[in-house]
């Protein structure tokens, strides 16, 4: 490992669609320097490389060579590969979903403990700026319940993993996170061949979630809202805005001689900073490495929101062999 006096030597294992902008941000950030990208074709390997100003490696030759990696492969692929940069010593950032099954994941985690390294799950959402600003908003207010939308329509490439492992993990991990506690009860249906899920919540401090995640929806919509005692707050993800309904007065009104009812409320908007999530994500990772601290999203927190994945497909498919019945 670096000393904190040197650049943090990072790289990027699988560099497709997600993978190409963890070598940008890695190029970009202060006190690393990318060393190395791997990819199973070569020829996309060498392009991000020759893009970013660093070098195509093999597996073996970019652990020799790094303190630190992301992991963007296949999520069938995240367990092996994590293991080997455990075991080289190399501190990880794995991306969303932690791994393909939870016993994997333990693994992960216990070997990780055994020689203090580093692992950081890649939901990214938690550094989304509207979400720090709304997780300092909801500060001792009185949640009522919390409903998420992510819905979008059919994407033009392969993807093995239903919607709710895909997409609803991202709000799921939001959720947990602003909670602060899992679930008693779970309810779920799954449709169109997993790519239409809704998933209900009821956790022990009588909170509810609402969750919608889509992939049939001819709209992209990544929006969540939280009613509490108090105010009514909306969240969307895509214009990093937050806005906050309060003291909500109804009154009836006479104009030209006609009564009307009026409700008017006070609408607040937060300053939200501007800055891309992956940069804070990573940045945040970088850290966790050159101080040897708790990374913001744990293995744990990768486990929980993975096992609460697996709870609403189970759920959804024993409700549909039910229905069958």
């Amino acid at each position: 490992m670096s000393s904190t006096s040197e650049l943090i030597r990072t790289g990027v294992l699988g560099v497709g669609s997600m993978g190409q902008h963890h070598a940008r941000v890695y190029s970009e950030l202060a006190g690393t320097k990318l060393v190395g990208v791997f990819d199973a074709q070569d020829d996309r390997s060498a392009d991000i490389a020759g893009e970013y100003g660093t070098e195509p490696k093999s597996k073996d030759q970019l652990l020799d060579c790094v303190d630190a990696v992301s992991i963007a492969v296949p999520t069938e692929y995240h367990f092996d590969m994590a293991m080997e940069c455990i075991e080289s010593g190399v501190d990880v950032l794995i991306e969303k979903p932690f791994v393909g099954a939870p016993e994997q994941g333990r693994e992960l985690i216990q070997a990780a403990e055994r020689r203090n390294i580093i692992i950081q799950v890649g939901h990214l959402e938690r550094f989304n700026p509207a979400v720090e600003t709304l997780r300092d908003v909801l500060e001792g207010t009185d949640i009522i319940s919390i409903e998420a939308n992510r819905l979008g329509p059919p994407i033009d490439r392969e993807l093995k993993d239903n919607v709710v492992k895909d997409l609803m993990i991202h709000d799921i991990d939001i959720l947990l996170d602003l909670i602060g506690q899992k679930p008693k009860e779970t309810s779920s249906v799954m449709r169109r061949n997993g790519d239409y899920a809704k998933a209900t919540f009821e956790f022990p401090n009588d909170i509810i979630g609402e969750l919608t995640a889509s992939r049939v929806t001819q709209r992209k919509v990544r929006k969540l809202s939280v009613t509490a005692a108090d105010c009514y707050i909306e969240l969307d993800y895509l214009d990093q805005s937050v806005e906050i309904h309060r003291q909500s007065v109804p009154e009836y009104i006479t104009q030209n001689g006609d009564v009307r009812y009026r409700h008017e409320s006070v609408i607040e908007r937060p300053q939200v900073s501007s800055a891309e999530p992956l940069k804070k994500e990573l940045a945040g990772f970088v850290s966790a490495v050159e101080e040897r601290s708790k990374p913001r999203v744990t293995g744990e927190d990768g486990l929980d929101a993975l096992e609460m994945v697996n709870c609403i497909v189970t759920r959804s498919s024993r409700q549909r062999v039910n229905n069958e019945q």
